[in-house]
């Protein structure tokens, strides 16, 4: 075999996001364009001679390509195996655990988590760690420098490998000056077992066949395949328990984004009144993100994180307790209540899941969430949507009680933090950058000034000191602090490929049971008001309501 170089020119776009590299389809086909991305990743890594490399994705239109492409590049680059889960499909969560699990060097996840999927959608490619994590930024940044300047790349003249049928295939003969192994492995069973090491199956199996009703969404998304290994076959969950569980190249047509918008046929089932289930969880893309509901009730990630912190020790693999927990910033403070109360450290990192890496490899944390439907344990380094699910179920087989009635509970216990993510999307970037310099203008002024029931307390924009490696994140979203204890927090996210998206978190602690049931729009419409006021988003932007209410 051998190795050919290709020369090529740089790109200038290439940055990775806080969750990899994401650009239209249409953008990763230009000729050389992917090759620049993964060869200067592969430029900045010191690859040993015997390294395994992990490839997978969530099935979404061009992963199998692409797939090919970085087959032949890492046979060119000294990687001495690669692990592929078969048909190309990996959940992000069981990438993760592919990684440490086997001890590979790193892997290559192809996803745009949560975007639109097909030949006019996302696409996307992002570099894990040997932890298992999303590579921390020093990796990244260099990965972007490199990309422009990178002048050629290496691939190998590797005949199509098959993807679809599990076992090995050795290539004869020398690739680089070193053996080449492409082993397709199944993309499932490692997982299951995993999570059946971890929750009380007996507790969860013996739920279901009590006349409890659920229904699992995936979307047409990645966790399909999972979901009936674990719910159907290992859970004896009836088939119709299960919905959009075949996974499609643009996920039949929608947008595999689990919240209540873009769920909206599970949300159909799950408020039907009298008629609606007694829960409903859907996840999205790449399997790292999960929505709770109960009947006729939404349950926010950042009270989902919450609930499962204070009920940890029901669940086998937590039953000793937990050694600390983490949130991303615009995450509620519901989670720090919990640990206060445990006496466990709680730690604010910014958004994007890199961050709780150190911690969680530091045994800081065991458990820890993001407000953007995501939730995990040290069982992985990313996201893990199936397992919130099942962490939901064995609770509630634990406690007897239903979604309501845990989060009323744990609401009286603890107090509600009222909580809402209203996200403006596709935003002209010229737009959304002018409404984040009318805020920053404001930081002198804004403190002490009164807004209806409301006093400004201070002002920022969040910087981020990493504990364990010393590392500083700088300009990682605004924070507007009341004192009452009350926030708003605005933050243009790295997950769009068009435009900008620009999120607004509203957050009021209500420690008044009486107001406990009000919903979120109605408790904090005034926040609401104040917040378009501040920004003045409106008039900056041509919006006058959201794309998405969480």
């Amino acid at each position: 075999m051998r190795v050919i170089v290709t020369p090529t020119q740089p790109f200038n776009d290439q940055k990775p996001g806080t969750s990899g590299l994401r650009k239209k389809v249409k953008v990763f086909q230009q000729a050389h364009y992917l090759e620049n991305f993964v060869q200067s990743l592969f430029d900045t890594l010191t690859v040993p001679n015997d390294a395994v490399l992990v490839i997978g994705g969530d099935g979404r239109y061009h992963n199998r390509q692409a797939i090919q492409t970085i087959i032949s590049m890492a046979a060119a680059n000294g990687f001495a195996r690669v692990l592929i889960g078969q048909g190309g499909i990996l959940s992000t969560p069981a990438a993760s655990h592919v990684i440490r699990k086997y001890k590979s060097f790193g892997g290559m996840v192809l996803s745009a988590s949560h975007n639109q999927g097909g030949v006019n959608g996302d696409f996307g490619i992002k570099y894990n760690i040997s932890n298992g994590g999303p590579a921390p930024e020093k990796i990244t940044d260099e990965v972007f420098a490199k990309s422009k300047v990178i002048s050629e790349y290496k691939v190998s003249d590797l005949p199509t490998v098959d993807i679809d049928t599990i076992g090995e295939k050795n290539f004869e003969g020398m690739v680089a000056g070193h053996s080449f192994t492409v082993q397709v492995i199944d993309a499932v069973q490692d997982y299951a077992d995993l999570m059946q090491s971890l929750f009380d199956f007996k507790a969860i199996k013996q739920l279901l066949a009590s006349g409890f009703e659920m229904k699992f969404d995936a979307m047409h998304a990645v966790t399909g395949p999972y979901a009936k290994e674990i719910f159907v076959n290992r859970l004896n969950a009836p088939i119709e328990s299960l919905m959009n569980c075949e996974p499609s190249e643009d996920f039949g047509g929608g947008h595999p984004d689990p919240n209540l918008t873009y769920a909206e046929d599970l949300v159909n089932i799950m408020f039907a009144g009298e008629d609606a289930l007694d829960f409903g969880a859907a996840s999205d893309g790449d399997g790292d993100r999960n929505m709770i509901l109960g009947q006729n009730f939404f349950v926010t990630p950042s009270d989902s994180l919450a609930v499962l912190a204070a009920n940890a020790t029901l669940v086998p693999a937590y039953a000793t307790g937990i050694a600390g927990v983490a949130r991303s910033m615009p995450t509620s403070g519901a989670v720090d209540r919990v640990a206060a109360k445990f006496n466990v450290p709680c730690f604010e990192t910014p958004t994007g899941w890199k961050f709780f890496g150190n911690l969680m490899d530091a045994g800081k944390v065991t458990l820890c969430g993001e407000e953007s439907f995501g939730t995990s344990s040290n069982h992985v380094r990313e996201k893990d949507g199936l397992w919130a699910v099942l962490f939901w179920l064995n609770i509630i087989a634990a406690k007897k009680m239903g979604v309501e009635a845990i989060l009323k509970a744990h609401w009286l216990e603890y107090g509600r933090n009222v909580y809402s993510r209203h996200d403006y999307e596709a935003i002209p970037t010229e737009a959304a950058n002018s409404v984040i310099a009318h805020i920053k203008s404001q930081f002198s002024s804004l403190p002490n000034q009164k807004f209806g029931h409301y006093t400004v307390k201070l002002c920022d924009d969040f910087s981020y000191h990493d504990s364990i490696d010393g590392s500083v994140s700088n300009n990682q979203g605004i924070r507007i602090l009341f004192t009452d204890g009350s926030r708003i927090v605005f933050r243009l996210s790295g997950t769009g490929t068009e435009g900008a998206t620009l999120r607004i978190y509203l957050e009021a602690y209500e420690p008044d049971s009486t107001k406990h049931h009000l919903d979120a729009q109605v408790a904090l419409a005034e926040m609401i008001q104040i917040a378009l006021q501040i920004s003045q988003l409106v008039e900056k932007t041509g919006r006058v309501a959201p794309t998405v209410i969480t």
